[in-house]
């Protein structure tokens, strides 16, 4: 979606919303989002300095990293951004460009988004993943393995420690 900011970058007070949903396309094997993001945009000019508040929520379904089991999360993020009609070299990494005083919203807010998603997904904060020996998923209870056996691939580790 392209924004045409013009009348924001050159009327002071002045003030854009805008509500949306777009699709992130980003189907993969480790995690999807099958629902169309819903974002809430400000922008706005105050005393000529230029800002994008942008508040979205994605759906993601993911495997566990720990216990893989298929789960969704909705996940919220607020953003913000200074817009400028053209950068220089030293500032390049604090602003976001908008030529032509038009900026491509849904490309941000994808970055945005991508760029927040944690490293690591979990079903739940307390997950307690697989058990070592068996595969058993942990949240489901306990296995019965015996947990103070030593793991066979570390007894020449052992025998030096002795």
């Amino acid at each position: 979606m392209l924004l045409d900011l013009k009348k924001v970058f050159l009327s002071e007070g002045e003030i854009f919303e805008i509500s949306f949903e777009f699709y992130l396309n980003e189907d993969t094997q480790l995690r999807s989002f099958p629902k169309p993001v819903k974002a809430n945009v400000l922008v706005r000019n105050r005393a000529g300095l230029v800002t994008l508040d942008a508040d979205v929520e994605a759906e993601v379904v993911f495997d566990c990293d720990r216990c893989t089991a298929n789960t969704s999360r909705i996940l919220t993020y607020h953003f913000e951004h200074i817009l400028v009609p053209s950068l220089s070299e030293e500032n390049g990494d604090e602003y976001i460009e908008a030529p032509d005083y038009s900026l491509e919203l849904e490309e941000l807010l994808r970055d945005d988004i991508f760029l927040e998603l944690p490293v690591k997904l979990l079903c739940r904060e307390d997950c307690r993943g697989l058990c070592q020996r068996c595969g058993k998923n942990l949240n489901d209870g306990e296995c019965g393995c015996n947990k103070n056996e030593p793991d066979p691939r570390l007894a020449a580790l052992k025998a030096l420690l002795q």
